[in-house]
C-alpha cells in the first residue's frame, strides 16, 4: 500500500531545466497525435486533446513508472471508431469510463505481473511493428488533398521544402547532443525549424492546416445516454477490449523504459493510474487513451527521469488548447514529422537484425510475426497475444518432446520407469508410449525424482496408466512425487486411483 500513497521520491534528483524543456517538447508532439487519432475515431479533435491532457496529468502524478507519457492513442481509436459510427459520442465516453474501471480492478487485484509472461522476441517484435507504425504515419504528412478532396503526394517546390525542414530537423535531434547534453535536441530542433520558416517567410504545412486547437477546460459532463442493461451490453465488449488493449501497451512501455533506463516501475500501480485517468477522461469529455510509446521516448531521450516532466506536457499542452492555439497552430508539421521519424529510428530494434540466423528459427518467425501485425492491422494488443500464443505452443512442443524414461529392472523383479522431463498435457502421449504394459513384470514402480506432474491431463494420464496396468493384473507404485504433485493427486482423489510410495527420506524442492 505504500507505493500507491508515495507518490513522489523526493530523494530522487530531479533536473528541473531538463525536465520543464522536456515537457514542453512532449506536449508540442502531442497536438499534432491526439488531433490525429481523434479524427480516426471519428471524433472532434478536442476530444483527443481533452485525453491526452487528462491521462497525460492523472498518469504522471499517480502512474507506476515517472517519465512515461499517456493520451489518446491509435490503439484505443481503432477500437471505438465503429462504436462512434453506430451510437455516437456519448456512449465513446461512457465506454472509457467503464473500460477505467476495469482496469482499476485489474491492477488493485494484481493482475499486472502477467506482462512478465510476454516473451522477448514478442517485445522485439511489438518494438519494432511500432516502430514502422509510427514512420509510416508520417508520410501522410507529404500528402495534400487535392480539388476533388483526395490525398495525393506533394511535387514541386511543396515537396522539396517540406522535404528539406524535414531534414534540418533530423539532422539537429542527431548531431546536437553530441556537441552538448544541456538543452534537448528536440525542442531545439523544432524552434529552430520555426525561426527558418518565420524568417525566410516559408509557405509550408502547419498544425493548423490539420484542425484547430482552440477550446476552454475540459467541461465536466456525464455521459447523456440510458442507464440500464441494454446501454451496458452495448459498451461492454468494448470497455472489456480498450482496457485490454491500453493496459497491455502500457505496460509494455513501462517495460521498456524500465530496459532503457535500467530502472524498474509498478506495472499494478500504473495500472489503477490508467484506470484512474480513463475514468476521469470519460466526464471530462476525453476519447480514453493509455502510454504512448512515441512520447515516452521522446522525454526519455532528452534526458527526464522524473513525474514532472510529464505534469509540464499536460498542463502546457491544456495552456495550448486555451490560450496559445494561434501560436501552436503556426508550428510546421515539418518540425513534428522529422521529430517523429527520429523517435521510430530510435525506438525500431536494430539489434533484433542481428540475431536472425542466430536465435531459433521460432523466436525469429514470432519477431516477424508481432511485428507484421502490428504494422498490418494496427493492433498491439492482437499482435502481442498472437506472439505470446506461438510462444507458448512453442515451448509446449520442444517441452513434450523432452521428455524420457530410463527402465531397469531390480534383484526382486520390479521394473522401475525413472521418468526425466515434465508431464503435462503436450507430453502425455510420448508418456504413454515409454510404458510396456503386456510384457512387464507383476511390479513396476514409476520414478517421478527428476519429473513433476504439471496439469489434470498429466494426472489423468497417470489414472489411465494405472488402469492399463490393473486390467493386465499387475501392481504399479508412484514413487518421489514432489509435495506439489502430491497435492494435485490428493485433490483428483475422487476422479483417479493411483498407489504412491511413500519414501520420508526422500526430499523434493516445491516450487513456490
Amino acid at each position: 500500500m505504500k507505493k500507491y500513497i508515495n507518490l513522489f521520491d523526493f530523494k530522487q534528483k530531479v533536473d528541473y531545466k531538463i525536465e520543464i524543456l522536456s515537457g514542453l517538447t512532449v506536449a508540442l508532439a502531442l497536438v499534432p497525435e491526439a488531433i490525429a487519432f481523434a479524427l480516426i475515431a471519428g471524433l472532434s479533435p478536442l476530444t483527443g486533446l481533452y485525453a491526452a491532457f487528462s491521462m497525460g496529468l492523472i498518469t504522471s502524478v499517480f502512474g507506476g513508472r515517472p517519465g512515461m507519457i499517456s493520451g489518446a492513442t491509435g490503439a484505443v481509436a481503432v477500437v471505438i471508431v465503429s462504436l462512434a459510427a453506430s451510437h455516437g459520442v456519448e456512449y465513446i465516453f461512457a465506454t472509457v469510463v467503464l473500460a477505467g474501471l476495469i482496469q482499476m480492478s485489474a491492477g488493485l487485484l494484481k493482475l499486472g505481473k502477467f506482462i512478465r509472461l510476454v516473451p522477448h522476441p514478442v517485445m522485439f517484435g511489438f518494438v519494432n511493428g511500432l516502430a514502422i507504425v509510427i514512420f509510416m504515419a508520417q508520410l501522410d504528412q507529404f500528402k495534400i488533398e487535392n480539388a476533388a478532396g483526395v490525398l495525393e503526394w506533394m511535387s514541386g517546390s511543396q515537396l522539396y521544402t517540406m522535404l528539406g525542414l524535414v531534414l534540418v530537423t533530423m539532422l539537429i535531434i542527431w548531431g546536437l547532443p553530441k556537441l552538448t547534453k544541456k538543452i534537448p535536441a528536440s525542442l531545439t530542433a523544432i524552434l529552430t525549424v520555426i525561426a527558418i520558416v518565420l524568417a525566410f517567410g516559408i509557405d509550408t504545412k502547419t498544425v493548423g492546416d490539420i484542425a484547430s486547437i482552440k477550446g476552454g477546460f475540459p467541461p465536466f459532463h456525464i455521459p447523456n445516454l440510458p442507464f440500464n442493461l441494454e446501454t451496458l451490453s452495448i459498451i461492454f465488449p468494448y470497455a472489456l477490449i480498450v482496457a485490454g488493449v491500453g493496459l497491455i501497451e502500457s505496460l509494455l512501455t513501462l517495460n521498456l523504459i524500465d530496459e532503457i533506463t535500467e530502472t524498474r516501475g509498478w506495472g499494478n500501480k500504473e495500472a489503477v493510474a490508467q484506470g484512474l485517468a480513463n475514468t476521469v477522461t470519460g466526464f471530462f469529455s476525453g476519447m480514453g487513451g493509455c502510454a504512448m510509446i512515441g512520447q515516452s521516448l521522446i522525454n526519455i531521450s532528452s534526458g527526464a527521469r522524473a513525474r514532472l516532466s510529464g505534469i509540464v506536457a499536460s498542463v502546457m499542452l491544456l495552456v495550448f488548447i486555451m490560450f496559445g492555439a494561434d501560436l501552436i497552430e503556426q508550428v510546421p508539421m515539418a518540425a513534428l514529422t522529422g521529430l517523429m521519424i527520429m523517435v521510430s529510428v530510435g525506438t525500431f530494434e536494430w539489434a533484433s537484425l542481428k540475431t536472425f540466423g542466430k536465435m531459433p528459427f521460432m523466436d525469429v518467425l514470432v519477431i516477424a510475426v508481432v511485428a507484421l501485425v502490428t504494422v498490418l492491422f494496427h493492433n498491439l494488443a492482437l499482435a502481442v497475444l498472437i506472439g505470446v500464443i506461438i510462444s507458448a505452443l512453442v515451448f509446449a512442443w520442444e517441452n513434450a518432446t523432452r521428455i524420457r524414461a530410463r527402465k531397469r529392472v531390480d534383484e526382486k523383479g520390479v521394473k522401475h520407469y525413472e521418468i526425466f522431463g515434465p508431464l503435462f498435457f503436450g507430453s502425455v502421449s510420448a508418456f504413454n508410449d515409454k510404458f510396456d504394459v503386456a510384457n512387464d513384470p507383476e511390479e513396476v514402480i514409476v520414478d517421478f525424482a527428476e519429473s513433476r506432474v504439471a496439469d489434470m491431463s498429466g494426472i489423468e494420464a497417470l489414472n489411465k496408466l494405472t488402469e492399463r496396468y490393473l486390467k493386465a493384473g499387475k501392481k504399479i507404485h508412484l514413487q518421489h512425487l514432489s509435495a506439489d504433485c502430491r497435492r494435485l493427486l490428493a485433490n483428483a482423489d475422487s476422479l483417479i486411483d493411483v498407489n504412491i510410495i511413500e519414501d520420508p527420506s526422500y526430499k523434493v524442492a516445491v516450487n513456490a
